[in-house]
């Protein structure tokens, strides 16, 4: 059983996340915020977002990647969700519990441009920028990211291990 803070109403659901590659080889990341707890500073996130009733993790990946960025990308582009993992964080006013599975999806374009219109209003508040970093930027970084493990599992995500990632209580 998992030891959360009796601090917030709690908000359990299904996740997928992306590793967005592009034609190099370089990794989509957000540069993010929670708005309302400046104390957390800033770090960088993965794309995506709940998985809904009926879908399967491809359907939200594609749907959460165009809604986030504008992006449209062939299912078949997006790889097995090898890297499972439940985390938990604080966001306005609730404490998130989500079991995510995160997968690899490719594109042809190189560094391709977002287009934010169809983010929600919070992502709008909380997602600052954007970056394509090449992956040894990432594994070599002492930054904060979303998943916490990224730069050291990144490898192993790109190899297509499996990945049982245990609990991370990111906020």
């Amino acid at each position: 059983m998992i030891e959360l803070p009796d601090d917030l109403p709690v908000l359990e659901r299904d996740v997928v996340r992306l590793v967005v590659r592009d034609a190099t080889g370089a990794v989509l990341l957000f540069r993010a915020r929670e708005l309302t707890m400046p104390e957390l500073g800033y770090w960088w996130e993965l794309p995506g977002g709940g998985i809904e009733p009926g879908e399967t993790y491809v359907d939200a990946a594609v749907r959460e990647l165009r809604e986030e960025t504008g992006l449209r990308l062939d299912p078949a582009r997006v790889g097995p969700a090898n890297w499972r993992r439940t985390s938990s964080f604080r966001m306005r006013g609730e404490r998130r519990v989500q079991h995510e599975v995160v997968a690899v999806a490719t594109l042809d374009a190189v560094a391709p441009d977002i287009d934010v219109q169809d983010q929600l209003d919070y992502e709008k508040e909380d997602y600052v920028g954007f970056r394509w970093l090449p992956v040894d930027q990432i594994v070599g970084s002492s930054e904060q990211f979303y998943p916490g493990r990224l730069p050291a599992l990144l490898p192993d995500v790109l190899a297509g291990k499996d990945i049982d990632e245990p609990f991370e209580l990111f906020s």
